[in-house]
């Protein structure tokens, strides 16, 4: 069997007398093959696949490589799918329902934290409330008090100020009274003592007269 390397080196022409060597190992091939010599045989395979790849055609995108290209590729995505299937994503889920738990819990926590706060803000609202209250009516049960102390002492200051007024006029009253009994004796005596001074000695009770009538 003769390979396409072995048929162009045949064909090339001879350089120098290197034509002979060339033809002489080209029939040494067969002969060697012939003989069931495995070296030759390696040697054929290599310079076969040589001129493949002397070809220009990268093997991935070799035409005659898909199929086996695609049996690989479905055997690895079914082990990839198997292997995702049955250890990575039980162990995904079982993370992701270990976070949900615990961010669950912490939402509750958080919602219990958060009613436990909405109570004490109730419970301060309302004893908030009940003070203001509570001190609304001491506030005004104080005032009224306070009212009605001042009421009673301003009505015993009025009641001790009316009998003082009254006690005070009674005593004008008597005084003037006094008074005024003794104004014909002091009109008299005064009445003498101008006369006496003008005219000399006159009688005491000619001077009464004559203020009595002059009174009258």
């Amino acid at each position: 069997m003769v390979t396409q390397a072995f048929a162009q080196e045949a064909e090339t022409p001879a350089v120098d007398g290197a034509a002979a060597p060339a033809t002489d190992a080209t029939h040494a091939a067969p002969a060697d093959a012939a003989h069931g010599d495995p070296t030759a045989d390696t040697h054929a395979t290599t310079e076969a696949h040589g001129g493949e790849h002397e070809s220009g055609v990268f093997p991935p995108f070799d035409p005659a490589t898909f199929p086996s290209q695609l049996l690989w590729l479905a055997i690895t995505f079914g082990a990839l799918y198997v292997l995702m299937s049955r250890v990575a994503l039980p162990r995904i889920g079982g993370i992701l329902e270990n976070r949900k738990a615990l961010i669950d819990a912490d939402l509750a926590a958080a919602d219990a934290d958060r009613q436990k706060t909405d109570a004490a803000i109730a419970a301060y609202e309302k004893a908030l409330a009940e003070a203001r209250s509570n001190a609304q009516s001491i506030a005004n049960k104080t005032r009224d008090a306070i009212n009605a102390d001042l009421a009673a002492k301003r009505a015993a200051v009025e009641t001790d100020l009316s009998s003082k007024v009254s006690a005070a006029e009674a005593r004008i009253a008597q005084t003037k009274a006094e008074a005024l009994t003794h104004v014909d004796e002091i009109a008299a005596e005064t009445a003498q003592a101008v006369v006496g001074q003008i005219v000399g000695d006159v009688s005491p009770d000619s001077v009464r007269a004559a203020v009595a009538k002059v009174k009258e």
